[in-house]
């Protein structure tokens, strides 16, 4: 009997380590930071904040002073020209392109886009996704290639592999955020 009781006791606590480090890797791979920014802004223009977190991941790793080979800067990789069209667009006070590292303008001009993307793309994560990675001129111009899309309002084939690499990736990041962010223990660990 006692030879049973060990043998349970070692399953049990294998399987609490076993579990316990899955839980860490994922935790580690897929990192909740920023949290009342990422909150604040993904309430503010209604987007689902497992969607931000996952385009934070991919873009920057949650490195706030990312700067991409283009010059695409901060969390939510913004380059120059989307940072101070959509800072006319939003009135965003004291606003200065020089700041583009703060987490909090980074992050709210970040959900504004990707806002006016859901609206332009009318919520088509794909087409939203590929945008934010390609450029809207890009997204416009395939949909009216018959060779990328059959019926003109969604993608068939998307012709840059760095753009189907980043929606696969941001989709399936954001698939990992959905269930983390409901964790009891996940919060805000900045």
């Amino acid at each position: 009997m006692k030879n049973g009781r060990i043998s349970y006791l070692k399953t049990f606590f294998t399987f609490i380590f076993i579990a316990l480090l899955v839980l860490g890797t994922v935790v580690y791979l897929y990192p909740v930071k920023y949290s009342d920014i990422i909150n604040k802004y993904s309430k503010k223009y209604n987007l689902r904040p497992e969607l931000i977190y996952a385009i934070i991941n991919t873009e920057s790793g949650f490195d706030e002073k990312e700067v991409s080979p283009k010059g695409a800067k901060g969390l939510m990789q913004i380059m120059k020209d989307t940072a101070d069209w959509a800072a006319s667009k939003e009135y965003i006070e004291d606003y200065d392109y020089n700041n583009i590292f703060s987490p909090d303008l980074n992050i709210h001009i970040g959900c504004w886009y990707v806002s006016w993307l859901n609206e332009k793309f009318d919520n088509d994560s794909t087409l939203v996704l590929a945008s934010y990675n390609a450029g809207n001129g890009n997204i416009t111009k395939w949909l009216s290639n018959p060779e990328y899309s059959k019926d003109g309002k969604t993608l068939d084939k998307i012709p840059f592999k760095e753009t189907e690499n980043y929606v696969k990736k941001v989709t399936h990041a954001e698939k990992f955020y959905k269930y983390i962010l409901k964790l009891p223990f996940v919060g805000n660990y900045d």
